[in-house]
């Protein structure tokens, strides 16, 4: 099966979900050059380390939380989190 590209709409839809959700700590670019990113030695989404994670992993971090990540699985629809999960992956294209 042939992966197709997301649509201008959707790809949007995708920076203001992680501009809204994610930003603060991770950076508008997932490089977690914040002063949060930085305080709380977020690593750059961007990374091997995280980019060798499922997507299972990381929904579930996303889900319910890890270390000092808050969990987002009562204030995001699963949607919204798989969404979180393909802009990630989209950070290293």
């Amino acid at each position: 099966m042939l992966a197709v590209p997301p649509s201008a709409k959707a790809a949007d839809a995708a920076v203001d979900l992680f501009k809204s959700k994610c930003a603060l700590c991770d950076g508008p670019d997932g490089a977690g050059e914040t002063v949060m990113g930085e305080r709380l030695k977020i690593p750059a989404l961007q990374s091997a380390d995280v980019q060798k994670k499922s997507d299972t992993d990381l929904k579930t971090i996303i889900t319910k939380g890890k270390d000092k990540m808050p969990a987002y699985g009562k204030s995001m629809k699963p949607y919204e989190i798989k969404t979180i999960v393909a802009f990630i992956r989209n950070l290293v294209k």
